[in-house]
């Protein structure tokens, strides 16, 4: 039962689209983390932060170390509101990106948001004086940054789409945008600063991508090369190695036949320059373009 529920998890996953894939991705490694970090106490470990080699510091040297965390805190959550709000925003708002452009855009779109938003959280912990204190102890996790480009994306691209929101009625939906990076930008200095640098970042790559779109520019082409290169290395199969038979008849018995082939075959060479191409048989003909090809 427990192999059915695997393999229709599985199929599920590679018959779903771009969409349902980073959902299924994400809850994967929520799941993890939360069973690693289950184990970790029952067995009283301590001293190993291994949400550390998944999240982007903030420290440039550390993160020149751990290169890759610019990939994976993109789908690392730890508290289960935060992924839960992050998949619905995710869901809701990549339906409505897929209903007008393709899902190599969505996919590559979430993974350059993502690096956008770790790109601003960075720099600004290590440019402005505000997060000195703070610079060396940060990190950052979630996927609200790629979110926020597919949200900024899609709202940029069709400015008057409208959404029913609860209790207020149909908005535009890049109203519901613009206010939402009112309330990051205002928040940047509040406990969860990196947080709010990440959808700022998220969202501006967002509007670049929706500006250049519209003008023939696709931004994320460079991201899903760089990925199709990727899945390329890892499903290459190794090379297969052919080895052939050894012959099953004696020396002597292919060295007859050899001889019998030419015999005949000089044969045909006669009547053909004798009689001409029509006199041969369609054996002897075939016999005759088999030897060509040789």
């Amino acid at each position: 039962m427990e192999n059915t529920f695997i393999n229709k998890l599985k199929q599920r996953f590679s018959q779903g689209d771009v969409l349902m894939k980073f959902i299924y991705i994400n809850i994967a490694f929520f799941v993890v983390i939360r069973l690693a970090s289950l184990l970790f106490t029952l067995f009283n470990v301590t001293g190993i932060d291994f949400l550390t080699y998944l999240q982007v510091p903030s420290d440039l040297a550390l993160l020149l170390v751990r290169p890759w965390t610019l990939f994976t805190y993109m789908f690392t959550h730890y508290d289960f509101m935060h992924i839960l709000f992050n998949m619905l925003w995710l869901y809701w708002f990549g339906r409505i990106f897929l209903q007008y452009l393709n899902e190599r855009q969505l996919g590559g779109l979430y993974l350059l948001g993502g690096i956008a938003g770790a790109v601003l959280f960075v720099l600004s912990y290590n440019i402005f004086p505000y997060f000195n204190t703070l610079q060396g102890s940060s990190f950052l996790m979630g996927a609200s940054g790629a979110v926020m480009a597919v949200v900024f994306a899609i709202s940029f691209y069709k400015k008057d789409y409208e959404i029913q929101l609860l209790l207020i009625g149909r908005v535009k939906l890049i109203y519901l945008a613009l206010f939402t990076l009112g309330v990051d930008l205002l928040a940047i200095t509040s406990d969860n600063a990196g947080g709010h640098l990440a959808h700022i970042g998220g969202a501006l790559f967002g509007i670049w991508f929706a500006v250049r779109i519209q003008k023939g520019k696709d931004l994320t082409r460079p991201m899903n090369r760089l990925v199709d290169w990727f899945v390329n290395i890892v499903n290459r199969k190794p090379k297969m190695k052919v080895t052939v038979n050894p012959r099953s008849e004696t020396d002597m018995q292919y060295n007859t036949r050899k001889q019998q082939n030419a015999a005949e075959l000089n044969a045909i060479l006669d009547r053909l320059r004798q009689s001409g191409y029509e006199s041969l048989s369609g054996d002897e003909k075939r016999k005759l373009f088999d030897a060509s090809k040789k």
